[in-house]
């Protein structure tokens, strides 16, 4: 299954990676609006994941963690709109600098190709590391 998955995130990030600023800012907003578009939706998974919790023996630090809200919701969308409007890091030359044969070097950001993340309990923390993930031009593992 990872396996699988891997190699399904390498063929996506050869995708992302040729993506401009204008098309990874339309995703961006995209996934905002759809997270409104579908908040009751959402909250009726997240009450499904508490239910299951609860059931676990989560603790009421992870529970609190894991709940989300229509103001969670709506923070995380202003988190979208902020990476949004973050300068597009993909094709940044820095360090620039002429050797002595007149040639010219210097650094470009570019895609790491897949992020692999993990973590617990926290439905904002997918959408943060999809959004910068999306900006950066990578595919991401969760």
């Amino acid at each position: 299954m990872m396996k699988t998955m891997g190699r399904q995130a390498k063929m996506a990030s050869r995708s992302l990676a040729r993506l401009d600023a204008k098309q990874k800012n339309l995703l961006l907003r995209d996934l905002g609006e759809n997270l409104i578009k579908r908040k009751e939706e959402i909250l009726e998974a997240n009450q499904e994941d508490l239910a299951m919790g609860v059931e676990n023996g989560l603790s009421e630090a992870l529970m609190d963690r894991l709940m989300l809200n229509e103001e969670r919701i709506l923070s995380m969308k202003e988190g979208l709109y902020t990476v949004e409007k973050l300068e597009n890091p993909v094709g940044e030359i820095f360090e620039m600098k002429t050797l002595d044969d007149g040639l010219k070097v210097g650094k470009m950001r570019v895609p790491l190709g897949v992020v692999g993340i993990i973590y617990e309990s926290r439905p904002n923390v997918t959408i943060d590391t999809a959004a910068l993930c999306i900006k950066s031009g990578n595919a991401l593992i969760l």
